[in-house]
Order: C-alpha cells, then sequence, then structure tokens
C-alpha cells in the first residue's frame, strides 16, 4: 500500500490495493478520521487532503465536529469488504447493483448524517422521499420491490458499521403501517397470449423489418420457444453454451428433450425442456453451424463451438417491440411483462397440466413454497372440486335435521 505524509505527520495519505482512488486519514479529538479524495492524482490528493484537514479542524474549534463516523465513511467501508469477500461467490452484478444504490440514492441522503443519526424516522423520510420522486416531470417513485432493495442495501452497510464497532445496534427500518405485500400472480402469458406471441415472433423472423436483423429475428423467436418449454431465468439461457445442452431421447415416453447444465443465480443446476424446445434448438445449431471453406468440406461434421453461447446477443429491444406491437407488454393487472415473464408462463402451464409441483420446482431451481405463493394459489385447476365439493349422505342430513343423529338402540 503507498503511503505519504504531510502537515508534519497528522495527515496521511494513501492508496488500498484494491482501489483506484487516494484516501486520506487523520486522528483528530481522539478518533480517526478517514476520507476519499476521489482522485488517482497524487498532488490533487495531497491538496484535498490538507484542504480537508484543515476543515476538520475548524469544525472542532466550533464544537460543530462531529465524532462518529459518518454513513458515506461506513458505506465506503462496506462496498470494499463487500467485494472482497464475496469474491467468486456472489453475480458480480450483485454488487455492481449495491454500489449503484448506494452512489446514486442512498449517499445522498444519509451521506453527511452519523451513524448514530439514521433512525427509524429518518429511514422512514428516506421512504416518502423516494416515492415522492419526480422523473421527467411527473411524481413517479420506485416500484415496491426497487425500493425494497435499497433498504437491504441500507441494511447490510449499518450490519457492516455494528461489525467495526461504529453502531450499538441495527435501527428498527422495516416499513411501518404495512403488512406483507400481497403474493400477487406473476405476469405471464395466457395460452391464447402466448400463442399471439410466438405466432408474431415467427412473422417477424420469416418478414424482417431489416434484412441486416434477419438472424437477430430468428433468434428471438427460438428464444421464446425455448424459454417457454424450459422455463429457465433469462440469465441463464444468456449464459448457456453449446457444450451445456444435449439432445437425449426420455426412457419412458420415447421423446427427444434437451437435458441442461443450468449456471445461473442458484449456481449450477441441471433442467430437462419439454419436447418443444429440440426443435428450436436444432436451428440455432444450424444457424451457428460454420460452413465449410471448400466445396468437398463435410459439412455434417461442422458443429459450433462448445464454448460458443446458443444466445450470443440481447435482444430486449426487439422483444419489447413485439410486445408493443401486439398489445401484450402489460397483463390484465397492469403489471409489466419481461423475458422472465416466459420462465412464469412455463411453470403455470405446466400447473394447468396437472405437473407435480414438487418435480417443477426441482427443474426451475427454485422453491415448493415460491411455486404455491406466487402461481399455484392463482391457478384453478390447481383446486380438486370432489375434494371441495364433499357433501354428506342424504339420510344422514336427514338424520340431523330432526335432531335424532346420534340417538343409539337400548340394549
Amino acid at each position: 500500500m503507498s503511503k505519504h505524509s504531510l502537515m508534519d505527520g497528522r495527515v496521511h495519505v494513501y492508496m488500498r490495493e484494491n482501489s483506484r482512488h487516494w484516501q486520506c486519514s487523520t486522528f483528530l479529538n481522539n478518533r480517526n478520521y478517514r476520507a476519499t479524495t476521489g482522485t488517482d492524482s497524487i498532488a490533487q490528493a495531497m491538496d484535498y487532503a490538507e484542504d480537508w484537514y484543515l476543515g476538520l479542524r475548524g469544525k472542532a474549534k466550533a464544537g460543530i465536529l462531529k465524532t462518529e463516523k459518518s454513513f458515506a465513511d461506513a458505506a465506503e467501508v462496506f462496498l470494499e469488504e463487500y467485494a472482497a469477500v464475496t469474491d467468486g461467490e456472489r453475480n458480480p452484478e450483485a454488487i455492481v447493483g449495491h454500489r449503484r444504490r448506494i452512489t446514486l440514492h442512498l449517499v445522498p441522503f444519509f451521506g453527511t448524517l452519523g451513524l448514530s443519526e439514521i433512525t427509524p424516522a429518518k429511514v422512514l423520510e428516506y421512504r416518502i422521499k423516494r416515492r415522492k420522486a419526480l422523473v421527467k416531470g411527473k411524481e413517479t417513485g420506485p416500484s415496491r420491490s426497487t425500493l425494497h432493495k435499497e433498504i437491504v442495501t441500507l441494511r447490510m452497510v449499518l450490519k457492516s458499521a455494528i461489525l467495526h464497532g461504529d453502531l450499538i445496534a441495527l435501527p428498527i427500518i422495516a416499513e411501518p403501517y404495512k403488512k406483507a405485500g400481497k403474493f400477487g400472480r406473476r405476469a405471464w402469458f395466457s395460452e391464447e397470449e402466448y400463442k399471439q406471441l410466438y405466432n408474431a415472433t415467427r412473422e417477424r423472423a420469416k418478414n424482417p423489418k431489416r434484412k441486416n436483423k434477419r438472424e437477430d429475428c430468428e433468434d428471438l423467436h427460438d428464444f421464446v420457444l425455448l424459454m417457454v418449454n424450459t422455463g429457465l431465468r433469462p440469465d441463464e439461457a444468456y449464459r448457456l453454451q453449446f457444450r451445456d445442452v444435449k439432445i437425449v431421447t426420455e426412457r419412458g415416453s420415447d421423446q427427444a428433450i434437451l437435458h441442461i447444465d443450468v449456471r445461473g443465480k442458484r449456481g449450477t443446476g441441471y433442467c430437462k425442456s419439454m419436447p418443444g424446445a429440440v426443435f428450436p434448438f436444432e436451428r440455432i445449431v444450424k444457424r451457428r453451424t460454420p460452413q465449410p471453406t471448400s466445396l468437398d468440406g463435410n459439412k455434417k461434421q461442422l458443429k459450433p463451438a462448445p464454448m460458443d453461447k446458443v444466445f450470443p446477443r440481447i435482444h430486449r429491444e426487439l422483444f419489447n417491440t413485439i410486445l408493443d406491437e401486439q398489445g401484450l407488454k402489460f397483463d390484465r393487472d397492469g403489471q409489466r411483462r419481461s423475458a422472465y415473464s416466459l420462465r412464469h408462463t412455463y411453470i403455470s402451464l405446466r400447473l394447468m397440466e396437472g405437473a407435480d409441483i414438487y418435480q417443477i420446482a426441482k427443474n426451475c431451481r427454485t422453491s415448493v413454497e415460491m411455486i404455491e405463493k406466487h402461481y399455484a394459489a392463482h391457478i384453478k385447476n390447481m383446486l380438486d372440486a370432489e375434494a371441495i365439493n364433499v357433501r354428506k349422505p342424504r339420510q344422514q342430513r336427514a338424520r340431523r335435521a330432526r335432531g335424532d343423529e346420534g340417538e343409539q338402540p337400548s340394549a
């Protein structure tokens, strides 16, 4: 770690191994203070450190210097530790997400506050402010799940502060006045809507609006079919390599299906597809197969490279365009549909066909509880009318009406 001193050794400027900005520190009023200079230039960093130190001394003499660590300092420590401790265990996007939420929302609101000043009332004030955020002149705050993620990040920063002894206890930051949100059906496509969608993607694949986008349109069509026949998460589908997928004839049914090695947010798992996923995958293989370089080349021996991705590009914009054209972007409850809705469609259709809920959970790398909360409770096929509409025998009901049920003949 590079380190420099100034102001007769009262201020130190240093750079950590995994950081690209110089940091500064000092010991004042029986407490250590640290800050980032926000620059990778040592000259600018030393100028910043000198001004920062003099500012602290001025506040100390005026009696307004806080003697506890600020939220911004605790957040910086948390980000450095979290990235190092979870290296290789968490998706890098999760670390980026925490950093983005801290930088864009949490630090601008809590940054200058001392850790003890982050009270339940202050967190409630933050929730209200975020929900009244203005976007393009309109009062439209984040979704419930987005705000929940921000509060989770806030909680993790405060737990890190407790670990370092900068905070005594975690404040109550749960949302007041409101119980847990209801478990609504996640946005999916009914059988009629799914048919409408794949007909639209098929037509776009045959007649793309731009000739140089034909392969993208064909990939999107096969992506839709593959997702609804496998139940993969979008990120799992985009990580798929050709070596992860095998066409296998399943014993018992004698039908060809796909055996897929899945790598996603739950680590490594496995998936067995519906028979309808085989033909789209074969089309993808054919498109990715390189053409022979000579006239006598044996095209049957050519295959895509094992480590090539099945879906090398994300066609989010094209998918949303087709949804808008078909009027399928929102479901009847106003929920926005996305590529994730294809996974929800797979689960819902399987339940409607009477598939075992435990096997669906295993095949989708999720829990039975999640499926029961978000799918099974909203599908009428999960209700057994015969078991519900049980009635006692007519003769027994007549005896109960007369009031003589339970009477026994005399001995």
